[in-house]
């Protein structure tokens, strides 16, 4: 057993890494996933050269990566586990966007205490959203060199802190700096989730496990609106950030008392893993301290996402998410002054309309449990039991044109003051294709590069972000200036020509990856 305890200088570290990397075990035969990502999952298809491979407990599907003989390997661990863990970052996931998207009923009452223009207090949003991508990337390159847990740990502690500095800030200043801060480090299990799904879950697991950690993410921004809005409409809005504090008291003590560490380094033989010993002192990061020598230099974790983004698949997801949640987030940053505006609707009312979008996202969820899979094996059954990352991609062919179609009836309907509800039906439309893109988008990367599965997540999330930064910076004035039909025709435009992007990954997305490699990381957790 190698010792866990610092040995001292960077070279020291780099030489038992490259030993490491030298002597690192093969988990699958190179005939069970390609060089350029494709997969063998039918057990079946292998014959006499089964012999061997792990698989599931019915001997159909073949697990990748192949677990080691390592009890301590995420892998092995049980279901109960592996499930409670998917549930405590799914919830935490939840917790950025619901706080985040609170200050947009908000801003009505904010802007009548301070004395100043919705477009002011709005920048207060801005600047939060900015920050759920900037916090997406320190999230991921300090996982991979201090561990998951205390990163979640101490993320989800400023996460709490923030946000009661968000109930409590008395100026417009004081709230502006808590919310900017409450968007940095709220992000953690947003920007990071897709590092413990691959850590602890199985290559043919990821549709399903990633659907159900995009739930918390895309449904949150709409649950926090209807929070609010029943809350101003009997009591003052600080109280709304004091429920945010609530929930987020409600994640800590889940990451507290439920998580561990799910970082496990495949490149060392089991023998060479470091042995946990104390739950308590892997919360705090002392074990993971103490074992950072065999993961990997603080340099080489703060390049991964450098690594990861010169990757022109992720670059080009990232745009492409770009372009299609700024008008998810655009539409729901104004939709309440529309409807007050336009429709004479109250923060009551407002609650109320605020259960359309949850029910789009929600109806995405439900039909992206089998529809992902669906797919896959439908693509599997016309390429001889095989899937390329490609496959995941033939999905968001139902997406895209959800979104630009419902985009599109949003300004007809705004601008000619139809029915309230047909702004609901087509809001709900719009969230339920970017709930089933969402996990498209994310399979796909996992995919390709899931020695990368932190860094592609954080992209993501960064575009998501950027994407709702720029729509709330220019929305309002936007549709001011220009009139809903207009503004909501142009984001139409947007969103149907983004979909060249998932053309182009679909034709030549395979010989892109196989071009440019796979992401070569001193620590490897993927397969």
């Amino acid at each position: 057993m190698s010792p866990v305890g610092d040995l001292g200088s960077d070279s020291n570290k780099l030489s038992h890494i490259e030993a490491a990397e030298k002597n690192a075990p093969r988990h699958y035969s190179t005939d069970l996933t390609t060089d350029d990502g494709g997969h063998i999952l039918d057990a079946n298809q292998l014959g006499a050269e089964s012999e061997g491979v792990q698989t599931t407990p019915d001997k159909k599907i073949i697990l990748i990566p192949q677990p080691s003989g390592d009890p301590n390997d995420p892998l092995n661990w049980s279901s109960l586990k592996k499930h409670t863990i998917l549930l405590v970052v799914t919830v935490t996931a939840f917790l950025p966007d619901f706080g985040s998207s609170m200050g947009i009923v908000a801003l009505l009452p904010q802007a009548m205490q301070w004395d100043k223009p919705q477009n002011t207090i709005q920048h207060n949003l801005v600047g939060n959203l900015f920050c759920l991508g900037a916090g997406g990337l320190f999230t991921v390159f300090l996982s991979a060199y201090f561990g998951r847990l205390p990163v979640l740990l101490s993320f989800t502690s400023m996460a709490l802190g923030t946000s009661a500095w968000c109930g409590a800030a008395t100026s417009f200043n004081s709230y502006l700096a808590a919310r900017i801060l409450n968007g940095f480090f709220s992000t953690v299990a947003q920007a990071g989730g897709l590092m413990f799904i691959q850590d602890i879950f199985f290559f043919h697991e990821h549709p399903r496990k990633i659907n159900i950690w995009s739930s918390g993410v895309i449904v949150s921004p709409y649950v926090g609106p209807l929070f609010t809005a029943f809350i101003i409409y009997k009591e003052p809005w600080p109280n709304t950030f004091w429920v945010n504090t609530g929930f987020s008291a409600l994640c800590w003590l889940l990451v507290v008392s439920l998580m561990d560490e799910t970082i496990y380094n495949r490149k060392l033989p089991p023998d060479q893993q470091p042995v946990p010993r104390s739950r308590l002192l892997r919360l705090i990061g002392v074990e993971q301290w103490r074992s950072r020598h065999l993961r990997q230099t603080f340099f080489q974790a703060l390049m991964r996402p450098l690594i990861a983004i010169s990757k022109l698949p992720v670059l080009l997801c990232t745009v492409y998410y770009f372009l299609n949640f700024a008008w998810v987030i655009g539409v729901n940053a104004t939709i309440s002054i529309w409807l007050t505006t336009f429709y004479k609707f109250t923060p009551y009312n407002l609650g109320f309309f605020y259960f359309a979008p949850i029910i789009g996202s929600l109806l995405g969820a439900v039909l992206g449990h089998w529809l992902h899979d669906l797919v896959g094996d439908y693509y599997m059954r016309r390429h001889s039991n095989h899937i390329e990352p490609e496959a995941r991609l033939i999905i968001i062919w139902l997406a895209s044109p959800l979104m630009a179609v419902s985009i599109l009836v949003l300004g007809f309907a705004i601008q000619h003051t139809y029915h309230y509800m047909v702004i609901a039906v087509f809001f709900a439309g719009q969230v339920m294709g970017i709930m089933i893109a969402t996990v498209a988008l994310d399979a796909y990367l996992l995919d390709a590069y899931p020695e990368g599965s932190g860094e592609v997540g954080a992209w993501i999330t960064v575009g998501r972000a950027m994407g709702g930064f720029m729509a709330t910076y220019i929305e309002i004035n936007w549709v001011l200036k220009s009139g809903p039909l207009v503004a909501l025709g142009a984001q139409t435009g947007i969103t149907a020509a983004a979909s060249l992007i998932i053309l182009v990954l679909g034709l030549f997305g395979k010989r892109i990856r196989k071009a440019q490699g796979r992401m070569k990381f001193a620590m490897e957790t993927g397969y």
